[in-house]
């Protein structure tokens, strides 16, 4: 894809899918600016949304592009690829005029699809996924460079796990922190803390290590924190009880031997937090989580019912469990 963008030679159909959303926006606006003149609006068609009309787009592809070489129609998460929809058009690729271009962005497809099987063989599919480490923490220090500022290898990881993966918001707490540290070129772990905002799942992360060192006042104060952040107690608990499943998977595949790299294939984990996830399983028993889980189900089925409300409900959970170190089962 990036050989095309570079010499010129595109194919008639392109579809880039996956969870990396900066990605998929940066290469959507490479890929304009590569095939129309800059201010190209006649030649130009952008269809978003489950709701596309494929007639529509079908009569529009079949106009010659006015006086230029190519019409270009850009198609974001229109379902295509999932739903019936897509078949109609899976037949036009087959024999589209040479003047009409198609970009499909979609977040997840069918790879069974008629319409995937088509792109396939008229164009070229990328899967545009999550980073790994090493790649993030490469494209932190370039940007990091452009600015004219610096940060240890250690401290850029530390911010990596603390604002996620997601490369759109790195991208932002990265500005904030720059801007934070604008008179100076080394970025310290302390402005790092003192502007970026720490992701949901961190905070998870951070109420499971406290339950797992008995710390209930910090598990608490890390709960309260969320409940000021606007998150519902049922919301905090599920993604408890999703942590301590995943340490579960986790735990389990180690013991059969797995290493880091085949425990996230398996997982569904970024490799990045799969190290992460094997170091706090050591720091529990199977059946330790085994029970948490059956009771996170209790729980939950206690606020259903009615006989607790969803905070107090979240709240004994947190207690109960940062207080016992007995070794259920």
């Amino acid at each position: 894809m990036n050989e095309d963008l570079k010499t010129g030679n595109f194919k008639q159909v392109y579809l880039l899918y996956g969870d990396e959303g900066y990605l998929k926006k940066q290469y959507k606006q490479r890929f304009i600016k590569a095939m129309l003149p800059e201010g190209d609006t006649m030649n130009y068609a952008y269809y978003e949304g489950k709701n596309t009309d494929v007639k529509e787009v079908i009569d529009l592809a079949e106009t010659l592009p006015f006086f230029a070489e190519r019409r270009l129609i850009l198609f974001e998460n229109t379902g295509y690829f999932k739903s019936a929809g897509g078949a109609e058009l899976a037949d036009y690729i087959k024999d589209m005029p040479d003047t009409t271009y198609f970009i499909f962005i979609e977040s997840e497809v069918d790879k069974r699809s008629k319409l995937y099987k088509a792109v396939k063989a008229k164009g070229h599919i990328v899967e545009l996924t999550t980073q790994d480490e090493t790649t993030l923490k490469r494209w932190v220090a370039s940007l990091l460079r452009r600015e004219q500022k610096q940060m240890s290898d250690p401290d850029i990881r530390y911010f990596l796990e603390k604002v996620g993966t997601d490369m759109e918001n790195i991208q932002r707490e990265l500005e904030k922190v720059v801007c934070y540290a604008l008179d100076r070129e080394q970025i310290i772990r302390e402005d790092i803390d003192a502007v970026c905002v720490t992701q949901i799942t961190n905070h998870i992360f951070d109420m499971v290590n406290a339950v797992a060192d008995g710390n209930r006042r910090r598990a608490l104060d890390l709960y309260y924190e969320l409940l000021a952040l606007k998150e519902p107690p049922m919301r905090i608990l599920f993604l408890m009880i999703r942590q301590y499943r995943m340490l579960f998977q986790v735990k389990a595949l180690a013991a059969q031997g797995y290493g880091r790299k085949d425990i996230a294939s398996k997982a569904g984990l970024h490799p990045f937090a799969a190290g992460k996830y094997m170091e706090q399983a050591k720091r529990f028993r199977m059946g330790q989580l085994r029970a948490v889980m059956e009771d996170g189900a209790e729980t939950e089925q206690r606020v259903k019912t009615g006989l607790l409300s969803d905070n107090l409900a979240v709240e004994l959970f947190i207690v109960k469990h940062s207080g016992d170190s007995s070794d259920p089962r």
